[in-house]
């Protein structure tokens, strides 16, 4: 299996607009930052996790050749807007591709995109993915997935266990009985939004006590705002890392 890190960013993007922060004038490209996205690769087939607002860029800059899963962690504007740019990979290869999240998340998908699952012949729009409601652990293409319920301040999204991977973007807050859910992680990317505290993200600290909870042989912080230089993951303990757009690990 390998995770590619699509988008490392949070909702604004890195560098953000208007800002003129040493971040955001950085000349390291791993402080360009895209919108929080992954994709796994397991037995030559693509599972993308949420198409974000860069969806486009990002499959043009890894060469992404089809996608043949879709999984969502929840309904935020940076994690589902860029849906819409399914459709290139539906023009070549004309498939209806199942899409895997929680019950709530499909309804509130399926309320602002219809089109995307049902179409719009009229227009011209072809259905383009297939809603799979899932709550409980699933196979797909060979990989054991298993929803991870995980709170976002007081909203509810879903990590993703991909085997002894695990997802967990937008977390402030992992239920004890997701904790168990999580044990013997070989890799887990988690949100690690900045230094400083934020009511509805792991802030940096955050993130390192849970990876001292659940003991990954490995961590990477995700969802990276622009209070986060990539040089500064010379400060972490060993075995965390801040992720970077284009990073890929192999399992």
């Amino acid at each position: 299996m390998k995770i590619t890190i699509l988008g490392s960013g949070t909702s604004t993007g890195v560098p953000m607009v208007g800002c003129h922060c040493q971040v955001c004038g950085s000349s390291d490209p791993r402080d360009k930052r895209t919108r929080a996205s992954i994709l796994v690769e397991a037995r030559g087939q693509r599972i993308l996790v949420d198409t974000s607002t860069d969806l486009r860029m990002q499959a043009l800059r890894e060469g992404i050749p089809q996608i043949d899963a879709v999984l969502l962690t929840h309904t935020h504007a940076d994690h589902i807007h860029g849906i819409d740019d399914l459709r290139g990979f539906h023009f070549i290869h004309r498939r209806v591709i199942p899409c895997y999240a929680s019950q709530e998340t499909i309804d509130q998908v399926r309320s602002n995109f219809s089109y995307i699952f049902e179409g719009l012949h009229s227009e011209g729009y072809w259905p383009l993915l297939e809603a799979v409601p899932v709550e409980d652990p699933f196979d797909l293409f060979g990989c054991r997935v298993t929803p991870v319920p995980i709170r976002h301040g007081s909203f509810l999204s879903t990590g993703y266990r991909f085997d002894n991977a695990a997802y967990l973007t937008d977390c402030s807050e992992i239920p004890e009985r997701s904790l168990a859910l999580l044990q013997g992680l070989d890799l887990m990317i988690i949100d690690g939004l900045r230094f400083s505290p934020h009511p509805n993200h792991f802030n940096i600290e955050g993130a390192l006590k849970m990876s001292e909870i659940l003991k990954p042989r490995r961590t990477v912080l995700t969802h990276l705002t622009h209070e986060v230089h990539h040089r500064d993951g010379e400060r972490l303990p060993q075995g965390v890392e801040f992720a970077y757009d284009g990073m890929t690990v192999e399992l």
